[in-house]
């Protein structure tokens, strides 16, 4: 193991995110908080390692992240393994959070994608029904940004391309912030 060259990559990382990265975890934190204000809710989705990431956003966001609160409306669209295998079998596993969006999802609500590549085609297509459906996408992507990047509301990208773990060390990282942020806003109102 070069614990040199781990150590220097994730060093960048962290650069990114606490210097570039910063104002937009700042403007979706206010932009997540005024549409949980106004009813709606936060989905998210992920595949493998990513669904992890998904599942752990919402979690933060339904329980609580370090402050103890009335939980936020929040579904992680890759923990139902009925629907995501009755999806997969009768259609496409490329559909599996695209039909969930648009059985679930309202105009205003917020779909939260994590591809540490951004070309997962199932989040691709999700983030197509979310826009006509006038939901807010937000994509924690990483390399190049991938498809993900251009269909967009918002997007994190950890722009590092040395290695999966270093982009999803970012995504953690990131999520950390956001939720911190959201809880500040939400609770303390300013």
């Amino acid at each position: 193991m070069d614990w040199i060259r781990i150590q220097e990559a994730n060093r960048a990382v962290s650069d990114q995110v606490f210097n570039e990265l910063k104002p937009l975890v700042e403007i979706l934190a206010r932009e997540l908080a005024a549409r949980l204000n106004g009813g709606n809710k936060i989905m998210a989705c992920g595949n493998g390692g990513s669904a992890a990431d998904a599942s752990h956003f919402v979690g933060e966001l339904v329980n609580r992240f370090l402050v103890d609160r009335k939980p936020y409306a929040g579904l992680a669209l890759n923990c139902d393994p009925s629907v995501m295998t009755c999806i997969s079998n009768d259609f496409s596993f490329d559909e599996i959070f695209e039909k969930q969006v648009q059985g679930l999802g309202l105009a205003g609500d917020v779909l939260v994608g994590f591809s540490t590549s951004g070309n997962s085609e199932n989040i691709v297509r999700a983030f197509r029904a979310a826009q006509e459906m006038g939901i807010l996408t937000v994509a924690f992507t990483g390399g190049s940004g991938g498809k993900m990047l251009a269909m967009a509301d918002r997007a994190l990208v950890v722009s590092c391309t040395a290695h999966t773990p270093r982009i999803q060390e970012g995504h953690e990282l990131l999520m950390h912030l956001l939720c911190e942020r959201l809880e500040e806003l939400m609770e303390n109102k300013n």
